[in-house]
């Protein structure tokens, strides 16, 4: 029995060496403070405009005395008297995006020939 005894004593010190060795039990961590709610997002501020917009008002090429052109052919345009400030353009023709307040912008249809508007620019 004595050396019984002695072994169970020696298995229990075992026991008790390697469970003092072992990582001390995994505590629950505190909760985390509530994160903070981020800042909306600034508004988006819209792209300038590329070129100003014409004056609605004012008649500064004179395109109101061709107004009658609208819905004839292209053919009835008159020649003006200076040539740089009137260009007449197709409907599907490629469009230069430069306002000109002196200059006449006649748009004819492509496809019927028939001008569709008048405008300055």
């Amino acid at each position: 029995m004595a050396a019984g005894g002695v072994r169970c004593w020696a298995m229990a010190a075992l026991l008790l060496a390697v469970a003092s060795c072992a990582a001390p039990p995994a505590t629950q961590a505190p909760p985390a403070a509530p994160a903070r709610p981020s800042p909306p997002p600034a508004p988006a501020t819209p792209a300038p405009p590329r070129r100003p917009a014409p004056p609605a008002a004012s008649d500064s090429c004179g395109a109101t005395k061709l107004q009658y052109l609208v819905g004839k052919p292209r053919t009835d345009i008159p020649i003006p008297l200076v040539p740089s400030r009137r260009r007449v353009l197709c409907s599907t023709c490629p469009i230069t995006r430069g306002y000109e307040s002196y200059r006449q912008t006649i748009i004819y249809d492509s496809q019927t020939g028939l001008v569709r508007s008048v405008t300055c620019g």
